[in-house]
């Protein structure tokens, strides 16, 4: 007979690959059983099926495997909402929600409109739908997988305000122009170590990979966004923390004002915006 208890104990087994061993062995008990985490430590002596026990092995061996907790249980939280992700989508990350907080204050007009580039989960979109029930937002994404997964993720929480498109960067667009030009493009470089740490190594490379300094995905979108921007509207973009004095020389080379970056929790530079302004 195997109980909550014992499973719980099991988190030791996850000290040398985990920050967080008691917690993801939690989420892999909870997602194993259907039940949140008051249960577990409600009812320790439940028992557990043998069902349960064989999809908590699994799991919990692909966790030993360094696969991260968010494709294994299917679901992650971002700013207040729980989004569904796997495989074909980047797992949203805490400093993320660094360009929601910013996007929401540069987004003074009261029926803004939007574009997400890149959308993957719809993370981004869709904290920004969760706000904002009056602004007008398009999510772009070209993988068809991801961009299933975004869809029903907006139809799960019941955000309406968010037009999901297929396409490649700004491709599905002709002359529309926006408020905000937002997105978490792809900024690593290609053979960067980066790429093979813990967790990583797991996500799409496609998702994380331009060019060989990392930098090609971040060109193309400040190049091309002065096409789609309303006048006063910002462009915000999330980068890789050794980027930002080479993002700010691109806003700057292409006529962008009032350019600035921002720094995560970890004090390192992180999101860069500039504002359009045609003369």
């Amino acid at each position: 007979m195997t109980l909550i208890s014992d499973l719980l104990k099991r988190a030791s087994e996850l000290e040398k690959i985990s920050d967080s061993p008691v917690l993801d062995t939690q989420r892999i008990i909870c997602s194993t059983i259907k039940r949140d985490t008051s249960f577990l430590y409600t009812w320790p002596c439940a028992e557990i099926t043998s069902n349960e026990l064989k999809n908590f092995e699994l799991l919990f061996a692909r966790r030993l495997m360094g696969e991260p907790i968010a494709y294994l249980t299917g679901e992650q939280g971002f700013w207040s909402l729980v989004l569904k992700v796997n495989s074909h989508t980047l797992i949203p990350r805490p400093e993320t929600e660094l360009l929601v907080e910013i996007a929401l204050d540069k987004g003074t007009v009261a029926q803004a409109s939007a574009l997400d580039l890149g959308t993957g989960s719809g993370s981004i979109a869709l904290a920004l739908a969760s706000e904002r029930e009056n602004w007008n937002i398009v999510a772009i994404e070209k993988n068809p997988r991801a961009l299933t997964l975004a869809k029903s993720n907006g139809s799960r929480l019941r955000l309406k305000n968010v037009d999901f498109i297929a396409g490649d960067w700004f491709s599905p667009l002709s002359t529309r122009r926006f408020h905000l030009i937002v997105s978490n493009p792809p900024y690593v470089a290609i053979g960067d170590d980066k790429l093979d740490g813990d967790g990583v190594r797991f996500e799409p490379k496609e998702a994380l990979v331009s060019g060989v300094d990392g930098l090609d995905s971040l060109r193309y979108i400040i190049s091309q966004s002065p096409k789609f921007l309303h006048h006063g509207g910002w462009l915000i973009l999330e980068h890789g923390c050794d980027q930002g004095a080479e993002v700010r020389k691109l806003f700057l080379s292409l006529g962008y004002g009032e350019v600035s970056t921002y720094s995560d929790l970890n004090h390192r530079e992180r999101i860069t915006l500039g504002c359009f302004k045609c003369f």
